[in-house]
């Protein structure tokens, strides 16, 4: 038995992980003829009320509330990505360049879980740094130059994700 019954769940999330799950459906399947689309939205609503019924429908498992701050967000690390490739790709071809590998903890900003799981993804996602440690109290990061270690300590990157966990 689940800890969270009785729990309130807003029909936002019900009603946006049916459309996900039909959207899907329409665009494997490829049928639109009205036979195969009623059953498949019949499955999908099916599907929805099995996960209503498991209690595993949440703002966490469903993220709606960062659809419309994500496309911006990853605008923003696209380019942090590109920035930081050229980076590297410099470090290594110019010997002269310094390679001072570091390893380093931040403490997070962000107060979710999924938030925190977002930086440590970019943070891994941009060439020159990895996330080696995530918890609750600290990110250990593992740059290539101390640049990098920099870059991450000025808490651009962090921001962002805060900002995109406040955008509700």
């Amino acid at each position: 038995m689940s800890l969270r019954r009785g729990r309130k769940i807003p029909l936002r999330y019900n009603i946006s992980l049916f459309l996900v799950l039909f959207i899907t459906w329409l665009l494997m399947s490829g049928h639109l003829e009205a036979l195969p689309v009623t059953f498949g939205a019949i499955s999908c609503l099916f599907i929805v009320y099995m996960a209503r019924r498991m209690d595993i429908i949440d703002g966490e498992s469903h993220p709606i509330h960062l659809s419309l701050g994500l496309p911006i967000y990853w605008i923003w690390l696209s380019w942090e990505i590109l920035k930081a490739n050229v980076d590297v790709a410099r470090r290594i071809m110019h010997p002269k360049m310094p390679i001072d590998p570091r390893l380093f903890k931040l403490a997070p900003q962000q107060s979710s879980d999924l938030a925190r799981v977002i930086y440590a993804n970019s943070i891994t996602l941009t060439p020159g740094t990895i996330t080696t440690d995530l918890t609750t109290e600290y990110i250990q990061v593992h740059a290539l130059s101390m640049e990098g270690e920099k870059e991450l300590k000025t808490g651009t990157m962090a921001s962002k994700v805060s900002a995109l966990e406040m955008s509700k």
